[in-house]
């Protein structure tokens, strides 16, 4: 995983970045002239020229805003601009810059926001360490009441550019100008909400200097894992690209189902589904090119598995909470093979959670939703930390499901997927990503790479569908996502 335009920074990384740049002999100065720059293309590209109030704080993104305000002034547009705190406090850069405007600074006041028709919001930085409160809450508040269209500089002010928390409290932005690369609160809820349309602008930081500072995470998308991506080569044949099989159980047949069709879609060379016999009927009924197996007894799943060619296996989608789907799973766990457990195969756990970690010994991944990750890992902190953790804790790759889907392997690795659409929140559509991922070990795809490809393939593939997506709908609209993948490839 080393795509550096991937890359997401944390303040504190864009910090070191910022001094690295410093000492290789570029001006602060510079950097900020740049960054006040982008700030006002983003703003005349986006709205014709109307009043703006730019308001701005005592610190670098407050310098930002002046420039900002003094490039829009100069291409004409009328132009107020706010100060929290008094000017004589300006430092630095920021001073420097400041000196430069040629308009009045007037105290941040409610009264600056009338007749404002955009707003630029450059009051605080993505490292604020503390809540909003004053008059700067008032100001933001106002904002959100009044719904004048902002452009954030760096993050709406209030947001935390490390978690995507909201610090006391946080404006919408329509679009979010940051700088250099974006940071993981852009895409962690309800960072990602907030902060509307994000550009990344160029404002001279030289890309060398992430090998310094050696970022821990990075965006999900095909620069990370496309290299590794399992095509089918001109001699392969259905068993070298791998069977994997899904259990599924009694009652709702149609999670698994899911899974199944998905895993074929995806490229594996054989897909079986194994379920009760009692429902054996009802899914040998419904699938075609999906292998249906009977588990008539206890022991049918072991003599399944005793077929090492059977190399991916997902249990969980409709599998039902209970003693048998415990047993299965430490069944399943024990062939050391390429293993997804989702939904019922995590909740049936739920109490026992270090039974579950302590017999994961092969490549696994867990790929929870907020309710079945608290119910394993009682720990604290923002999504990022708490996936990574999770993945120390348990030895597996973990997908923490959600609008801002983590993704972190034991061994330190983390992405977020940002392309999910809203219109994946809808039944069934988990299901489908855990056939994707086992899908993709069946043919050979390392656990994590595997999960993220998958992640990124179900955005996709729901992006492309549209507006009234159900479940059903996302194995259809893969072929479409990877022909457009391959294509890129070649």
């Amino acid at each position: 995983m080393n795509s550096i335009d991937r890359a997401l920074l944390t303040p504190l990384e864009m910090k070191a970045a910022d001094v690295a740049a410093l000492k290789s002999g570029i001006s602060g100065v510079t950097l900020m002239e740049a960054a006040g720059q982008a700030v006002a293309e983003a703003v005349s590209a986006r709205w014709p020229m109307q009043p703006v109030v730019v308001l701005c704080g005592l610190g670098n993104n407050g310098g930002d805003g002046f420039v900002a305000a003094r490039r829009l002034a100069q291409m004409g547009w009328p132009v107020r601009l706010g100060l929290l705190g008094a000017r004589e406090r300006l430092a630095g850069d920021a001073a420097y810059c400041a000196a430069l405007w040629p308009g009045a600074v007037e105290p941040l006041s409610l009264e600056l926001l009338d007749g404002a028709v955009v707003v630029i919001d450059a009051l605080f930085g993505s490292g604020l360490s503390r809540p909003v409160e004053g008059q700067a809450r008032a100001v933001i508040e106002t904002l959100i009441r009044r719904r004048l269209p902002v452009c954030a500089v760096d993050v709406p002010s209030g947001l935390d550019g490390e978690s995507g928390g909201v610090r006391g409290v946080a404006a919408p932005a329509n679009v979010t100008v940051t700088f250099f690369r974006k940071k993981p609160g852009h895409l962690l809820m309800p960072g990602k909400q907030l902060c509307g349309e994000l550009v990344v602008a160029d404002i001279g930081l030289p890309a060398a200097v992430l090998q310094k500072i050696a970022p821990h995470a990075y965006e999900n998308g095909p620069e990370i894992w496309l290299e590794d991506y399992p095509w089918p080569q001109m001699d392969s044949h259905k068993y070298q690209r791998g069977h994997a099989v899904v259990v599924g159980g009694a009652e709702m047949t149609g999670a698994s189902r899911l899974s199944a069709m998905a895993a074929a879609r995806v490229g594996a060379g054989l897909v079986t589904l194994a379920a009760p016999d009692s429902a054996w009927a009802i899914y040998a009924a419904a699938l075609t090119s999906v292998m249906v197996r009977s588990l008539k007894d206890p022991d049918s799943l072991a003599e399944m598995l005793a077929d090492t060619r059977k190399n991916a296996i997902l249990i969980g989608p409709g599998a039902g909470v209970s003693g048998q789907t415990r047993q299965n799973v430490l069944e399943i766990l024990a062939t050391q093979r390429g293993v997804v457990l989702d939904a019922d195969a995590l909740t049936s756990f739920g109490r026992d959670s270090h039974r579950l970690f302590a017999a994961i010994a092969g490549p696994c991944v867990l790929t929870p939703h907020e309710g079945e990750f608290e119910r394993l890992f009682p720990c604290e902190g923002n999504k990022l930390a708490r996936t990574r953790y999770a993945a120390r804790e348990s030895g597996a790759v973990v997908l923490l499901k959600g609008p801002d889907t983590v993704i972190a392997a034991p061994d330190g690795r983390a992405i977020i997927n940002s392309n999910a659409p809203a219109d994946l929140a809808t039944g069934g559509s988990g299901d489908v990503l855990s056939g994707l991922i086992v899908g993709l070990m069946a043919q050979g795809m390392e656990a994590f790479l595997a999960a993220a490809a998958a992640a990124w393939l179900h955005g996709e593939a729901a992006s492309a569908f549209g507006p009234g997506l159900i479940a059903e709908d996302l194995p259809d609209a893969l072929p479409s996502v990877l022909r457009r993948l391959k294509a890129r490839k070649t």
